[in-house]
């Protein structure tokens, strides 16, 4: 069963815990934090996730760090309430970002490693033993509501059967356009784990647009 990650980014922050009530039947919530260093934007931070997860105690929450030198809050975000702390492989040096990996999963989180649209998926090698997800991004990162990049579709595919032949249990998730149609074409590359922003945030009734996704792929 494939799973859906709504992303907040594209939801409305005057009403952020109804936006989540409407989206929280899906498999994860996605947090896209943002430093204005690594990428162009700044987004929410700890705070807010502190807030959610005491609001949500329940939810599967995806935090994905679009931050340099991921390795100074890593553990942070872990004691935040993340389940999923993502980095990006870019975002410092092999060894650091190993390390912020390794820290993650010391707190018994799952550890996450996201590459750009031009970051090569040869570069993940070194981190699959490390990685519970690995995060393709299909626009590049920053902001929301991009079109989804179709070249990343072969990249998809080759990442696949890295896992597969890995033999490690690592979850494939794409960020980035997902929408009914791009979803199909992920889920058929491999993807298991679909991030979705300005698609989903859009419908009028998300609930049943989720589980419409879902029955899908």
């Amino acid at each position: 069963m494939k799973k859906i990650a709504p992303s907040i980014l594209s939801a409305d922050f005057t009403r952020l815990k109804d936006d989540i009530e409407s989206v929280n039947l899906a498999d994860y919530i996605h947090y896209d934090v943002m430093d204005g260093v690594f990428v162009p934007n700044i987004s929410v931070g700890i705070p807010v996730l502190q807030s959610i997860r005491k609001t949500f105690p329940e939810t599967v929450l995806d935090a994905h760090l679009m931050i340099t030198e991921p390795i100074r809050y890593a553990e942070r975000f872990c004691d935040a309430g993340a389940d999923i702390v993502t980095v990006h492989l870019e975002a410092d040096t092999e060894d650091k970002i190993m390390e912020a990996m390794k820290l993650t999963r010391a707190k018994c989180k799952k550890a996450g490693i996201s590459i750009k649209p031009k970051t090569p998926a040869s570069a993940l090698a070194p981190y699959l033993p490390l990685a519970d997800l690995i995060l393709i991004m299909t626009v590049e990162p920053g902001f929301g509501g991009q079109g989804f990049m179709y070249d990343q579709v072969d990249k998809i595919r080759e990442v696949r059967r890295m896992i597969d032949e890995s033999g490690f249990d690592i979850e494939l998730e794409v960020d980035g356009g997902v929408n009914d149609e791009t979803a199909v074409i992920c889920s058929e590359a491999g993807a298991e784990v679909l991030v979705s922003g300005s698609y989903l945030f859009k419908k009028p009734d998300r609930g049943a647009e989720i589980k419409r996704l879902k029955e899908m792929l």
